[in-house]
């Protein structure tokens, strides 16, 4: 079976550690069992079940795509320039 290497503080792995034997499993098994987890959750459809997961939701967007959107009309001006120079119809 494969290894891999992970590079931990020793106060990190030492809360790892103990994080692990309170779950009665080796420090192997709660990270696979954590990276697991972990890709399930990236998998599962987004659900929201109060306005606070909605907000929480718009601020990791907005976290990960800085900027501002556009207002309404820029993008209606925007696809209306776009059809006018796109090609007649077919």
């Amino acid at each position: 079976m494969p290894r891999v290497q992970v590079i931990l503080s020793e106060q990190a792995r030492d809360r790892f550690h103990r994080e692990a034997a309170r779950e009665g499993l080796s420090l192997s098994a709660w990270f696979r069992a954590a990276g697991e987890e972990r890709l399930e959750r990236a998998r599962a459809p987004q659900r929201f079940t109060d306005v606070a997961a909605l907000d929480r939701f718009f601020s990791a967007c907005d976290a990960r795509e800085p900027g501002q959107e556009p207002d309404w009309e820029d993008h209606l001006r925007v696809m209306t320039e776009s059809r006018a120079s796109g090609a007649g119809s077919t």
